[in-house]
């Protein structure tokens, strides 16, 4: 479950995204970078995509981007759409590869680390393969869940395919053969919204969930090592102090072992510190934006962008100084790349108001008990007030104490 904006990096390619269009440029200083674009909506629609991989009719959609992703390399770039639609790029220099039809509508993406193949996970709880290298190659179904899928991971090495659903679960498959589960990471009480192995330490795994919790495992084993509660970090006096929220972007600056958490309806980044010795997570601090956040990632060697709803500011850059994180002054990259976002401020306008957040997936609870005894003492009422007729058609009186008797029972 993405959201309608979004900020993906790589290098220092960066991409951003609005509704059905994105923009990539480079956040070196240097003024010669091309600046590339692409509309959805104008995509290349062939006759015999008009039937999904099901062979049942595909319906139209708003062409809205849900889902995009890099390659390890940043040699490649892959996007769904709100049309059941992947789109391949090359990016040096970029080129759209191929635009392929997926069965549903997808809610995460990524490639494998050797690159030949992309993994794209959708809404009835699948997990497709598409090849990198048969660029018009058709999809192959690896796995399948019970339950909505929401977000997917691979290992660094390529051997494991992780998994994370609406029903609490991440779920550790072998990516040579998929039917076989290696193990199953269970403690959330919520759907998981997020999963990341992390890159230096890639027997690890960060996991974030509704249940407003973040997370690490030993994922081959299953073993959960840390969990932080995140209500235990807010202030009573924040105005969003009751609110439910998940987290929306996991995301490590491997420079610094630090984790960078967004949630979905909460104008602030928790930073916290990995410890990967003593396998614990230590909170550091919270960034707080006046402007809603829609994306944050680091990038290596300059610190955390974050993306957010402001035309005369949409990205901030900041970096720990002495220890605390803030804000840096506009150096030349930032310069940059936020003029380029003004001048195509149109593409984040429109999704400004936009909520594709995870308020849908919380579990939903029912009191019918309460509701049946109200109800029932009030049936007792009006016998009480209105006594059936007896047999010769006259009230039936009530012997002393029944009617004690009766509410009591």
């Amino acid at each position: 479950m993405a959201g309608a904006a979004g900020l993906a990096l790589c290098g220092q390619a960066l991409v951003v995204r609005g509704g059905s269009r994105f923009l990539a440029t480079s956040t070196a200083s240097s003024d010669d970078d091309v600046l590339f674009t692409y509309d959805c909506s104008t995509a290349e629609k062939k006759l015999q995509e008009n039937k999904g991989e099901d062979g049942q009719p595909v319906d139209k959609g708003s062409d809205m981007i849900l889902a995009s992703t890099f390659s390890k390399s940043g040699s490649y770039f892959a996007l769904t759409d709100d049309s059941k639609r992947l789109i391949l790029f090359r990016t040096k220099p970029w080129q759209c590869l191929s635009v392929r039809t997926v069965v549903r509508r997808c809610t995460a993406l990524t490639f494998m680390a050797s690159e030949e193949k992309l993994l794209v996970a959708d809404k009835s709880g699948d997990v497709y393969s598409f090849s990198v290298l048969e660029p018009q190659g058709c999809g192959k179904l690896e796995l399948g869940h019970l339950s909505m899928l929401l977000d997917v991971a691979v290992s660094p090495d390529d051997r494991y395919v992780l998994t994370a659903d609406r029903d609490e679960k991440i779920r550790v498959s072998w990516a040579a053969a998929p039917h076989s589960i290696e193990s199953f990471c269970l403690g959330h009480t919520e759907f998981v919204s997020r999963i990341f192995v992390v890159p230096d330490h890639p027997e690890l795994l960060l996991s974030s969930s509704g249940d407003r919790t973040l997370r690490l495992w030993e994922y081959r084993s299953g073993q959960e090592l840390h969990c932080c509660h995140l209500t235990s970090l807010r202030e009573p006096a924040e105005p969003w102090a009751d609110k439910r929220f998940a987290t929306s972007r996991i995301t490590y600056w491997c420079q610094e072992g630090c984790v960078a958490l967004l949630c979905d309806c909460i104008p602030v980044v928790y930073i916290f510190q990995l410890d990967a010795h003593r396998q614990q997570l230590g909170y550091r601090q919270q960034l707080a934006f006046q402007h809603r956040v829609w994306d944050i990632a680091f990038e290596e060697g300059q610190g955390l962008w974050v993306l957010q709803d402001c035309r005369e500011a949409p990205l901030a850059l900041c970096r720990p100084v002495d220890g605390w994180w803030q804000a840096v002054p506009e150096n030349a990259a930032l310069k940059k790349v936020s003029a380029c976002l003004r001048g195509n401020w149109a593409m984040l306008e429109g999704v400004a108001g936009v909520d594709v957040g995870f308020s849908g997936l919380y579990k939903a609870t029912f009191d019918n008990v309460t509701a049946y005894l109200r109800k029932k003492e009030e049936r007792l009422q009006k016998r009480r007030q209105n006594p059936p007729p007896g047999p010769n058609g006259q009230a039936k009186k009530t012997k002393p104490g029944e009617a004690s008797l009766r509410c009591s029972s």
